[in-house]
């Protein structure tokens, strides 16, 4: 329901208290009562705790068992999908687990040495974190694990507190502490439902990010393709060559040998495998063979170092079986190393949950079903904290490896529990074979894994379609090159922020013309055909009316004005227009800005006139006492009607 406002203030120019005869429609002023009024102003605070929705409505109009069965099923997915489980899924599930941990076990080896961390531990995140996101989580497709990009995060980190060679105990401790804190803020941030917070980081700051942390990856393993013994700390790209360089009597040619000869047979074979995908037999078979390559790697260099006791730098002795899996110990939940874990916890627990949400999103619109994201991250959090408490560090969803059980025919979280066995089996009997693994060899899987991150095309459709998101991109790649994660991740949000500013301090204004042969009015820029009207200036404001922006709106209005004048010889607009169809929303700034540029127009004998205003913004019209200003018939429902109207009133003047 609706009402109009009958008065209009004897104060307004003649101008104003004249009748727009043309007027078609009325524009309907809204009574708004303190409940609804309340309900406007807190709304976006609602919105942002993503409470729109609600979890107990499926629950209403059940029996007791059946809201139990129901709860049951929603807090353990894996109880739906294993009850609904169909035997056909079975060789697909057990094919796809077996490969994906072929892949997972020489990664998890180099993954955890770009950690800085014992190798072990990479396996063991490998384990148990599998196992509890099979059980909570809701994504059929994604792989857990530890990543390249999450494990370089916290070895960079870390670092800041600990010198892994010089203090390992501590730094493991650091390590697994700060991993139960990411698992709390996962879960905090899923049961209070703030995944808006991973949102800050733009699809430009991912990618710009994903490709500069590949190429630090990189930069990294040239201590072990180069065989040296020692390494520096630092991971930009300056440090590391001027390190490589200046030690070069660390040079091993037989672990050079090793890591070039795996790397050329693991790119090999990525070729073929993307060259011939398309190919019915030879695409299954080389996907196949791409897939096992880096364990391949691994079988035949360690016989190789065995054999030869060629002396080259190996992973060294590792724990056998699963009695160093407990690390409840280790937690460090006081003092200051506490306080050092809940920073890195939360930055390396965003950057994970930011990788896993994404993987999961991406596959269920692949297939067609739907992610809870509050349960993903509950799940996430929850194998985290587990993975705390069982020598594992930060783990979260692999697209090389998910992408991998997707398309070697996974259809359920049975994958991961079947790579967590494969697992279990080698560290119950294989580990004591690892002693010979070369570092070349892992430090060649794990280049042949982050080539993956550098996604050229994603690069090259951001420069095509957004110069200040490729700007964004680029910033952020350049601060991990230069200097180190967590900087270029800072310089990605920062310009991403301030791309947001920009926007929102000088909105978009766009001049409207008459589409010929329509009654639209559209963007003379992009409408070319678009005719303007005489002594008519239509304006669409595109954004919200706030005090960043407001006087930015006012100042351009006059300047408008004044150009068009300039523009016609001295000959004055008799009207201006804003089209409000885009401002959802105006504050007290925006309204007194308004009320400024009416008086200012006003002396120059130009008429506002407001087009399409939302029911939010009209409210605060009226609530402000602008519109009893500004006069009823000077609200129009469209630009065209308003047009319509002004070129009335001017036919009006004229006549008289």
């Amino acid at each position: 329901m609706g009402a109009s406002i009958e008065a209009v203030n004897d104060e307004q120019p003649p101008l104003a208290r004249e009748s727009t005869s043309a007027r078609e429609h009325q524009v309907m002023v809204p009574h708004a009562s303190i409940k609804d009024e309340l309900r406007e102003t807190f709304a976006p605070v609602k919105q942002l705790m993503v409470i729109d929705d609600d979890p107990f409505k499926p629950y209403r109009g059940k029996t007791a068992a059946e809201r139990a069965k129901m709860a049951l099923f929603y807090v353990f997915p894996i109880l739906e999908w294993a009850s609904n489980y169909k035997l056909a899924c079975l060789f697909g599930d057990v094919v796809a687990g077996l490969t994906i941990a072929s892949l997972a076990v020489p990664q998890d080896l180099g993954y955890a040495k770009l950690a800085k961390l014992p190798p072990i531990n990479g396996l063991y995140s490998s384990f148990v974190p599998p196992l509890i996101y099979a059980v909570l989580g809701t994504s059929r497709h994604i792989a857990i694990g530890p990543v390249a990009v999450v494990s370089l995060l916290l070895g960079d980190l870390l670092s800041k507190y600990y010198d892994a060679d010089a203090q390992p105990a501590e730094y493991l401790n650091l390590a697994i502490t700060a991993t139960f804190f990411a698992g709390i803020y996962q879960l905090a941030m899923g049961v209070f439902r703030l995944g808006f917070v991973i949102d800050f980081m733009s699809h430009a700051v991912i990618v710009g990010f994903m490709a500069g942390a590949a190429v630090t990856i990189a930069l990294q393993q040239l201590r072990g393709l180069l065989g040296y013994t020692s390494f520096t700390q630092a991971t930009d790209i300056v440090s590391v060559l001027q390190y490589v360089f200046q030690h070069t009597d660390q040079f091993n040619w037989r672990a050079f040998l090793i890591g070039i000869s795996m790397l050329a047979f693991l790119l090999t074979l990525r070729v073929l495998a993307q060259h011939l995908k398309g190919r019915k037999v030879a695409g299954k078979v080389f996907f196949y063979l791409n897939c096992v390559g880096p364990m391949a790697t691994v079988i035949v260099s360690t016989l190789a170092v065995w054999l030869t006791t060629a002396p080259v730098p190996k992973v060294g002795k590792m724990q056998k079986g699963l009695a160093g899996l407990g690390s409840l110990s280790k937690l460090q939940l006081s003092g200051k190393d506490a306080g050092d874990a809940a920073v890195v916890g939360l930055v390396s627990g965003l950057v994970a949950l930011t990788e896993a949400s994404a993987i999961a999103r991406t596959f269920a619109a692949l297939q067609g079903y739907h992610v809870d994201g509050n349960k993903e991250m509950i799940a996430l959090g929850a194998m985290n904290v587990a993975g705390s408490f069982t020598s594992s560090y930060v783990t979260t969803g692999s697209f090389s490896r998910s992408a991998v059980n997707y398309n070697a025919g996974g259809a359920t979280m049975l994958t991961n529990i079947v790579m967590s066995g494969v697992v279990m089996v080698t560290l119950l009997w294989i580990t004591p074979a690892f002693q010979y693994l070369p570092n070349a060899t892992l430090g060649a899987i794990i280049i042949n894994a982050v080539l993956g991150l550098l996604d050229y095309e994603a690069i090259w459709k951001i420069w095509k379609a957004d110069k200040v998101d490729f700007v964004v991109a680029l910033g952020t790649f350049l601060g991990i090159l230069f200097d180190s994660v967590e900087t270029g991740l800072l310089v990605g949000v920062c310009l991403s922020m301030l791309k947001i500013l920009v926007q929102i301090t000088r909105p978009h204004l766009a001049t409207l013309g008459l589409v010929p042969g329509t009654g639209v009015y559209r963007n003379i820029q992009q409408y070319m055909q678009a005719e303007l009207t005489e002594g008519v200036y239509v304006l669409r404001v595109d954004g919200p009316l706030y005090f960043p922006n407001a006087n930015y709106v006012r100042e351009k209005v006059l300047s408008l004005a004044d150009a068009y004048r300039d523009q016609h010889n001295g000959d004055s607009i008799t009207h201006f227009v804003l089209d409000f169809t885009p401002v959802a929303d105006i504050d007290t700034t925006g309204t007194h800005a308004l009320q400024e540029l009416h008086g200012l127009l006003s002396k120059q004998g130009v008429q506002l006139g407001i087009s399409n205003p939302s029911r939010m913004v009209l409210r605060k019209l009226v609530a402000s006492g602008f519109l009893e200003v500004l006069g009823e018939e000077w609200l129009f429902l469209s630009a065209h009607e308003a047009v319509k109207s002004c070129r009335t009133f001017r036919l009006s003047i004229k006549d008289v």
